[in-house]
């Protein structure tokens, strides 16, 4: 492998306020490896997405070790990380359990930029009384970010209920008709709640970036 493959963005965080993330999925073993090995020459830390357990099995077994690897979320810390900074100003909804691991996506890149993030699990539509009763503890974050495939009417509802941000993530559950999640994305789209921001299918990672650039704007108006 040439090292000229590899250039990470070690300035993104005073650019942006954003931890450089390494997409590992069609990464190779030795490139991801390189790519541990460069960051740990400069001290600097990484989160890794996408990251498959049979990937992080192949890793050297010091570079593997180094990792904060969550199964679930299939992301991974590598070196120094910002400490959590104050209570949790992101609440993740998910509508049901199979959409967990997108919502502890979110849950994880929050972590890795220093952010607390309160987790309402499986308060999907098909039993509402499991969202009205957590909607005070939902009301009381400034940023909601909704994890639901199938028809996603949990974003619309919850975007109906509260005055916060509301990001919606689409996820790829569900049967035939529901399309890997094409589905849920053209729903949150098309959402008749005002002010939705809807990301990609599946996409925790980017969910979780619109919340810290949300929580970074109003830091710097207060």
């Amino acid at each position: 492998m040439s090292r000229d493959e590899i250039e990470l963005d070690f300035e993104r965080p005073g650019r942006i306020g954003l931890e450089e993330a390494i997409y590992c999925a069609g990464k190779s073993t030795a490139q991801i490896t390189e790519i541990l090995a460069t960051a740990a020459g400069r001290g600097a830390g990484l989160l890794l997405t996408r990251l498959e357990p049979e990937r992080l099995a192949g890793l050297p077994a010091e570079a593997a070790a180094a990792i904060d690897y969550c199964a679930v979320s299939r992301t991974g810390f590598f070196g120094p990380r910002r400490p959590i900074d104050g209570p949790a100003q992101v609440v993740v909804v998910a509508a049901g359990t199979s959409d967990t691991p997108v919502a502890r996506e979110v849950e994880r890149v929050l972590q890795h930029q220093g952010r607390a993030a309160t987790m309402v699990l499986d308060v999907g539509v098909a039993g509402l009384h499991r969202l009205t009763r957590r909607l005070g503890l939902i009301r009381a974050h400034p940023v909601v970010i909704v994890c639901a495939g199938m028809d996603a009417a949990l974003a619309s509802v919850v975007g109906g209920l509260v005055a916060g941000a509301v990001i919606a993530v689409p996820t790829s559950v569900g049967y035939g008709a529901a399309e890997g999640g094409r589905t849920a994305l053209n729903a949150m789209l098309v959402s008749c709640a005002p002010g939705i921001t809807v990301v990609n299918i599946d996409n925790g990672y980017g969910a979780a970036c619109a919340a810290l650039r949300i929580l970074q704007a109003s830091r710097r108006l207060a």
